[in-house]
């Protein structure tokens, strides 16, 4: 596995970016559990600054980068569906190298630029905020609903205040006090376990535990005929039970990366807050340190810093 790589040049077509902060997400390390068997850099979520771009104007401004690069000339990218080309790569996640380096390089298309009311720590959520907005995109949200997140890690606190734009009863299942007490500011009820009175009683479940059991814990929470949001990606093969969705006729939904603008603005507005999140920053050549700090139960984002 590579961790570090500098580039003198972008690749055709692309342009060169200085990384200026990455985040570690959960993604990397199932990747390094196994999950996509890849070979590469790794890190996806970043800010960074254009250093050499066939677009002059692009030169010295701050981005951020949607992740997957699609081929541009398959029926998917043709409909503006690039995360679902088959040919396509996926910064430090499929066949490109990612932002746990000094420098990376993307189309100038997955580009954009960060308003100066976004700071640097800010703007590395804006990937993360955009899978959680995602949601939002696919099922139409009733605000009568009764909503349940699974999880308290870096992506279910942000579908936890994504959702509750939209709907007032928004619950988060967690297993970490300290982690769920950052979501009461934001009015979201928190529960540690389950009791048999939450059992069948969500309209909507959002799944985002980054475990198998989280899974079950799911199943257990939504309705009959109710909607689950599958987030996690797991490097586990483990067997998962899906009678129950059979049963209950539950429908269920996989979300992966979403658009960034709603991210972008939602920072910029201060509609999702997201300083409580972080929890320390390592410099890049402590790779494995930061790694071995992630992984830890209580920690939520840690920063790589080139």
């Amino acid at each position: 596995m590579k961790f570090d790589e500098n580039y003198s040049d972008p690749k055709p077509g692309e342009s060169l970016i200085r990384v200026s902060l990455a985040g570690i997400c959960g993604t990397d390390l199932e990747i390094l559990d196994g999950y996509m068997a890849y070979h590469g850099v790794l890190g996806h979520e970043f800010v960074g600054v254009v250093e050499k771009s066939s677009n002059p104007d692009m030169i010295g401004k701050r981005v951020v980068g949607e992740i997957n690069a699609g081929c541009n000339n398959c029926d998917y990218c043709k409909k503006g569906m690039n995360r679902h080309c088959p040919n396509r790569t996926v910064l430090g996640i499929l066949k490109r190298d990612g932002a746990f380096a000094e420098f990376l390089s993307l189309p100038e298309e997955n580009l954009h630029v960060i308003p100066d009311s976004i700071s640097d720590p800010q703007a590395v959520f804006v990937e993360p905020l955009a899978a959680a907005f995602e949601i939002k995109e696919q099922i139409s949200l009733n605000p009568d609903w009764q909503v349940a997140v699974v999880g308290d890690g870096r992506l279910a606190q942000m579908i936890c205040q994504v959702l509750k734009l939209s709907c007032p009863n928004v619950t988060c299942f967690g297993r970490h006090r300290n982690k769920l007490s950052l979501l009461e500011p934001f009015g979201i009820a928190t529960k540690i376990g389950i009791n048999s009175s939450d059992e069948q009683l969500y309209d909507l479940v959002v799944e985002a535990t980054g475990s198998n059991s989280g899974f079950t814990d799911t199943m257990k929470l939504v309705k009959p005929r109710g909607t689950v949001i599958l987030k996690s990606t797991i490097a586990s093969r483990k067997n998962l039970d899906l009678t129950p969705t059979i049963i209950n006729e539950i429908t269920l939904v996989g979300s992966r990366c979403g658009l960034f603008k709603p991210a972008i603005d939602a920072l910029a507005t201060k509609m999702v807050i997201v300083y409580s999140m972080i929890d320390s920053t390592f410099p890049l050549n402590e790779f494995s340190k930061a790694i071995e700090h992630a992984k830890k139960p209580d920690t939520l984002k840690v920063f790589l810093k080139p």
